[in-house]
């Protein structure tokens, strides 16, 4: 695969990514049914899996490694950051404000990686 069609790929997952994240939070506060069905469970997991893949196989052609240059350490710090937001927004949060606020957070920290991918830069 070319360099062009594996940041295609990652960029769609980033996109999807986020789009269901942001869904799934404002039907998770909502109380949707929604959140229920067998599809919602699967396909994010799916999505962000290619994502990682995808962000893994960039890595590898442009030469640039996690721990060894700042800005993809960068990434990798704010989606451990996000992962763990994520679960508190939408599984493990006791309160809707502490979910919010949470979900809030993770998208914050969401936009900063794709501003530090953007510009190669942390700051």
């Amino acid at each position: 695969m070319t360099y062009a069609l594996i940041k295609h790929i990652h960029v769609s997952c980033a996109v999807i990514s986020f789009t269901l994240f942001f869904l799934r939070g404002i039907w998770s506060f909502n109380n949707s049914p929604i959140m229920r069905q067998r599809w919602i469970k699967i396909v994010p997991h799916v999505v962000d899996t290619l994502l990682l893949a995808s962000a893994l196989m960039l890595a590898f052609i442009i030469g640039q490694y996690p721990f060894v240059d700042a800005w993809l350490t960068a990434k990798v710090i704010g989606l451990v950051l996000y992962i763990g937001l994520g679960l508190v927004a939408l599984k493990y949060g006791k309160s809707k404000t502490t979910r919010v606020s949470a979900w809030l957070a993770a998208l914050a920290v969401f936009v900063y990686i794709v501003l530090v991918a953007a510009r190669h830069n942390p700051l």
